[in-house]
């Protein structure tokens, strides 16, 4: 029942990536190949590189997959201000935070690899859980180049379902309740 299970479950489907309506959806050209745990690569500070995963690269486009995890993650201040960017890409004071702590910290590490590697950034999310819908867009108002905010976007995986191949979506529907 993980995300990154599903994930493979579904873009590694022979029909997805070929389907013009998924490339469409996903901004995407078809017939790209996906790459699954690609490391993030999003300088530090002390000019090393984060040794984090992506999720799913699909040529130019990362994607960040939430099913039924409880969130994105927290971390302290200071783990945050050790990436480099932090400070040109976000606006601080309106990530949400409480005290010490950042929320969403999967998804500031997901922009800052976006921002890197020059690539947009999808987040792909159950439509059940409207927290986790929440959670991105607070995150996406504290982004401040425009390029970079507008090269973000979210997508259920509800959504995404209705232009995936009829095989994909009825085992979508019976494995994950998904329609």
């Amino acid at each position: 029942m993980s995300s990154d299970a599903l994930l493979m479950n579904v873009f590694c489907h022979p029909g997805v990536l070929r389907s013009a309506r998924v490339a469409s959806m996903l901004g995407l050209q078809p017939k790209l190949h996906p790459r699954f745990g690609v490391p993030a690569r999003v300088p530090l500070v002390n000019g090393k590189l984060d040794r984090t995963e992506i999720d799913l690269r699909i040529g130019g486009l990362l994607v960040e997959a939430k099913l039924t995890e409880r969130g994105f993650q927290r971390a302290k201040r200071t783990s945050v201000l050790r990436y480099r960017d932090f400070q040109e890409v976000f606006d601080e004071d309106r990530l949400p935070r409480t005290g010490e702590y950042f929320h969403c910290y999967q998804l500031v590490r997901n922009v800052l690899a976006a921002h890197a590697s020059h690539c947009s950034l999808c987040v792909l999310l159950d439509a059940r859980r409207p927290d986790l819908v929440e959670a991105w867009y607070t995150v996406m108002r504290s982004v401040k180049p425009v390029a970079l905010r507008t090269a973000c976007k979210v997508l259920t995986w509800q959504e995404l379902s209705r232009v995936l191949p009829t095989s994909v979506r009825a085992f979508l529907a019976a494995k994950y309740g998904i329609q």
